[in-house]
């Protein structure tokens, strides 16, 4: 059975707690910069809404509900996630430790972006870095698209380049070049969403 989630919007089209992702994403999904995450349980909601959403952001929000698995994830390894308000909209991404929730790297946000490509670039720059340190962890992501698009060593987005996005396309082209020079690589996995609960690197916006 699923465990309810709690959601604070401290900006968006109203504000305060909701009770479910679709009453969340109604206030949020195409409201420039809305800032919101979600909670374990209600009193946690109540607690955090009168303050910062900069006191929660970047902070994990997974149960370690994998530690009781009876299939675990490697250990160690990295995982990596995306976030997104909105698409386009305004994306960042990270990667943390998967049994500290540790985090490694945390890049964005970068405006006119869709999560799909937050989640591609994650991949990557864990890749990267994994190569620089010299570790040979597996990385997991939940994002069945960015391991398709790494797969092709590109990404098939329809999103078009623009003023507003320049960044992030100079980043995929570098993304894209890394790959392509580096064809022996880390293995990329994926999360087990349903065995092991939200993946450590969740941003708990959704």
């Amino acid at each position: 059975m699923a465990k309810t989630k709690y959601y604070v919007v401290w900006k968006g089209r109203r504000t305060g707690i909701f009770t479910s992702w679709d009453e969340c994403s109604a206030q949020v999904t195409g409201f420039t910069d809305a800032e919101f995450k979600s909670f374990g349980s209600l009193e946690a909601a109540k607690a955090a809404f009168p303050g910062s959403p900069k006191d929660h952001y970047g902070k994990p929000v997974t149960s370690q509900q994998w530690l009781f698995a009876t299939v675990k994830p490697v250990i160690p390894s990295i995982c990596v996630d995306a976030a997104c308000s909105g698409s386009p909209g305004p994306v960042e991404y990270r990667g943390v430790e998967t049994k500290s929730g540790r985090q490694i790297f945390k890049m964005g946000p970068f405006q006119g972006g869709t999560n799909n490509i937050g989640e591609f670039l994650a991949i990557v720059h864990a890749l990267a870095w994994m190569d620089e340190s010299g570790r040979n962890w597996p990385i997991y992501t939940d994002s069945k698209t960015a391991l398709s698009w790494l797969k092709l060593g590109k990404v098939k987005t329809t999103m078009h380049q623009s003023s507003l996005n320049k960044k992030l396309f100079e980043l995929l082209a570098k993304a894209e070049s890394w790959l392509k020079d580096h064809p022996k690589r880390n293995q990329v996995l994926k999360w087990d969403t349903e065995l092991w609960g939200e993946n450590p690197a969740d941003f708990g916006r959704k």
